[in-house]
């Protein structure tokens, strides 16, 4: 077995444990507010607790990524996102967790996340061949697929029979397995320039951003995964009350929903995994955009007594999205340099999630003024849209013959 394979074998092993006890908690927390308020607007501030810090500081965590070891960034993240858990279980055990703690934790977990993963994103191209990074994309993916259908599943079990302080504690095990499988190997870091000049946070900042405005189809690319968010989230958030409301579902049926997704991401996962995908990669992310946006508005239009059709167009979508993440994560680490990829994830990470915030701050008011069902209508139609337009950008054709096939 090559190295390179032995040293992702050893970090997919405790990626697992990691991305499993942390998909437990999230749901469990979301599943708890969603019984205990019943409010859009409360998930929404919740999903915003989770990603506000990343969107502010992955806009220069890439920088300080690019400067630092990997490894050591990676444990000290995921080290840090297991203190916040254990403060969390202590305000919940103590019968003190209200919704302003809730947000607080949320978002100091979301500060270890935005140094975690961009670094994570980072190494994968120092630690294997370019032809394999799709298929690595995939299996990441099926990582995060096994979370997504066992950690619903396993929620809605431990917010039954358990205490939320004692389902937190799961998080806090998983990320000190992930911590000892990064122990295990080594991971390297991007040659230094020998005429690099001296840091500077804001100058760093900057390069990374050439990197990207420097390639117009990478820009292009960028611009369209903006406005897919914009739309994308606030229907994200509201697939809970979806089930809850327009199905007249409970937390059983929230976690068919979530299990659907997962068991999609999966499916996915495993095409881009084992299966070598003849298209090239900017034609799948566009075609990705379009099935995506058919199953939200397809959703919208279903009766209320259709959930197994929503499950179905869920499962869809769940494929549809583990493809478009597996192929547009690989062409950022073959376009970009690998001295400047952590800044470049970091700063991706950051750009996606300004729209995903505007559109979430308008989540309780489009649920209650527009509806569940029609957000779903319109948000699908409008990615569907910005699919097609993306087929027809000159800079991003011009870009599909560097992406010849997705590997």
């Amino acid at each position: 077995m090559n190295d390179w394979k032995k040293v992702f074998i050893i970090i997919w092993t405790g990626q697992l444990f990691s991305t499993l006890s942390s998909a437990v908690v999230g749901y469990a927390v979301v599943f708890w507010l969603s019984v205990q308020t019943g409010s859009a607007e409360v998930l929404a501030f919740t999903t915003m607790a989770t990603l506000g810090p990343q969107l502010i500081f992955g806009l220069f965590t890439g920088v300080l990524i690019d400067r630092w070891d990997r490894k050591t960034t990676m444990i000290t993240a995921d080290l840090f996102i297991a203190v916040c858990s254990i403060v969390l279980a202590v305000l919940f055990y103590f019968g003190k967790a209200e919704l302003g703690y809730i947000y607080l934790i949320l978002a100091l977990r979301s500060i270890g996340a935005a140094f975690h993963v961009p670094a994570m994103q980072a190494s994968i191209p120092l630690l294997a061949p370019e032809s394999k990074l799709m298929r690595i994309s995939g299996i990441n993916q099926v990582i995060h697929s096994i979370s997504t259908i066992a950690g619903p599943a396993l929620a809605a079990l431990f917010i039954t029979v358990l205490n939320m302080s004692y389902v937190l504690m799961f998080d806090v095990l998983g990320a000190v397995m992930a911590c000892g499988a990064l122990m295990l190997v080594k991971i390297p870091n991007p040659p230094k320039k020998e005429d690099a000049q001296a840091p500077h946070l804001f100058r760093e900042m900057k390069e990374g951003l050439k990197e990207v405005y420097g390639k117009p189809g990478l820009l292009w690319l960028f611009i369209y995964t903006l406005a897919v968010m914009f739309f994308l989230m606030p229907v994200a958030v509201l697939f809970p009350l979806m089930t809850l409301n327009h199905f007249s579902g409970n937390t059983y049926m929230m976690s068919i929903v979530e299990i659907a997704w997962g068991l999609g991401m999966l499916a996915g996962g495993l095409l881009m995994g084992i299966q070598k995908l003849k298209v090239n990669r900017i034609i799948l992310i566009n075609l990705m955009y379009l099935i995506i946006g058919f199953t939200f508005a397809g959703s919208g239009v279903l009766s209320v007594n259709s959930f197994w059709i929503f499950v179905a167009l869920t499962f869809i979508c769940g494929i549809s999205g583990a493809i478009y993440s597996g192929a547009f994560t690989v062409v950022i680490q073959t376009t970009v340099d690998a001295a400047a990829l952590g800044r470049v994830f970091s700063i991706y990470g950051s750009v996606t999630m300004l729209p995903s915030m505007i559109g979430l701050l308008q989540t309780g008011l489009i649920a209650d003024r527009i509806g569940i069902t029609n957000t779903f209508i319109i948000s699908g139609v409008a990615i569907m849209l910005i699919g097609i337009i993306s087929f027809y950008t000159p800079s991003v054709n011009e870009m599909k013959k560097k992406q010849v096939v997705a590997n």
